[in-house]
């Protein structure tokens, strides 16, 4: 089915839109879960997943959720490191890692061919229709939009932007765990930090990220950047075997509805599509994760009915998110983008379990006071007047 365009019209009881890392787990969750139902994936790309590494925490997903993500795995560490001018840091907690590869081999291994729409322009999508190039439509009980970020001018937002390369080197790294932040490099444009993951002996990630006022970036500078890391840790690279650049929203606040509707109105949505990610790490994996399980176990897809659903699991999502938008405002504005690793190299010396329930978006209320409490790293002034969400302009 990856390259019939027959303008034939199909019939199926749920479509999701965009086979990335939304798209996906929802499309392997509904083929373990609801196998009795005719599903349909697409993807405008012809493989389905992109040219991404995924990487969480083993406490980011429920135990009774892990059979999900645990055929995706491909690389797993007992630890993490983190570095910062004043101090560095070893934590205990299982981290792994997804690659893009693996996700479009399981989708093709668990989903019948005529399931799967890659290589496919989605013309147009409402709650039970999809219409594809070639004036296909398909016609489903309910449609999912996945297909990446809304129009983000409705929110107010600083920027997460990276340009990670797999590095084949000549000879074996001593690398036992991944580096998580090593904010030891040079700050430049806000706060800047390099992301290593070791894979086997002698592979190496090198993510070059920086937390930004502005979207815009040379992937040439950062390239050179990630060479002269490599230098400095004497690793000698023979090839890059992958690479891959981002950009991602650091949302500070906004107006939610109307970034719900910019997004192709009401349909359903899931992952960044409905604006389910950490408002500071910008990662969507553990979001992703429940909603798909959570879609898998609703007994009705009928598309206005996910649509609710989906719009009322964002407004949860929405104001759990109040904390951290309010922390990312101080990180902002608070702070002179030169500086803001201090407030990563504060929060770094808390306890390991308040650090892991920050990822997984459970952070507790006397997580949140301990997180606030002693000297801040930022000007008192300055915290305080980055309390107040600014009101975004319709």
């Amino acid at each position: 089915m990856d390259s019939d365009r027959s303008r034939d019209n199909l019939k199926c009881d749920i479509a999701i839109v965009g086979g990335g890392l939304a798209g996906g787990l929802i499309a392997l969750a509904l083929a373990r879960l609801r196998p009795e139902l005719k599903l349909v994936l697409i993807d405008q790309d012809k493989s389905f997943g992109g040219n991404h590494i995924w990487s969480f925490f083993a406490s980011d997903i429920a135990p009774e959720h892990r059979w999900l993500t645990a055929p995706l795995v491909t690389y797993g560490w007992s630890g993490y490191e983190v570095h910062f001018p004043s101090h560095s840091r070893s934590i205990d907690n299982i981290y792994y890692t997804i690659e893009s590869e693996r996700l479009d081999w399981l989708l093709r291994n668990n989903l019948p061919q005529s399931s799967l729409f890659s290589g496919r322009e989605v013309k147009a999508v409402s709650p039970r229709l999809v219409v594809l190039d070639g004036a296909q439509r398909i016609n489903a009980g309910g449609v999912i939009d996945a297909r990446g970020a809304g129009d983000a001018h409705h929110l107010d937002c600083g920027w997460q932007k990276f340009t990670g390369q797999l590095l084949q080197l000549k000879d074996p790294h001593d690398m036992k765990n991944p580096i998580i932040m090593d904010a030891t490099v040079e700050q430049h444009d806000g706060y800047r930090f390099v992301y290593v993951l070791p894979f086997g002996m002698d592979k190496v990630f090198v993510e070059d990220t920086y937390y930004s006022d502005r979207p815009d970036f040379d992937p040439r500078v950062m390239r050179r950047r990630i060479a002269a890391y490599a230098e400095a840790k004497g690793w000698q690279v023979d090839r890059v075997v992958r690479e891959e650049t981002g950009v991602l929203p650091v949302v500070m606040g906004g107006d939610l509805d109307n970034y719900w509707a910019s997004g192709s109105g009401r349909t359903a949505k899931a992952g960044a599509r409905g604006a389910f990610f950490h408002p500071v790490t910008s990662y969507s994996l553990p979001d992703a994760v429940r909603n798909a399980i959570f879609i898998a176990e609703q007994p009705d897809l009928d598309g206005d009915k996910l649509n609710m659903l989906m719009r009322q699991r964002a407004d949860a999502h929405w104001k759990s998110g109040k904390f951290y938008r309010m922390l990312n405002r101080m990180m902002f504005r608070a702070s002179m983008p030169n500086e803001r690793y201090k407030v990563l190299e504060r929060f770094y010396t808390l306890k390991p379990g308040l650090i892991e329930r920050f990822y997984s978006g459970s952070t507790t209320g006397g997580d949140k006071a301990r997180i606030l409490s002693g000297k801040p790293p930022v000007p008192v002034g300055k915290a305080i007047r980055a309390l107040r969400p600014r009101t975004k302009k319709r």
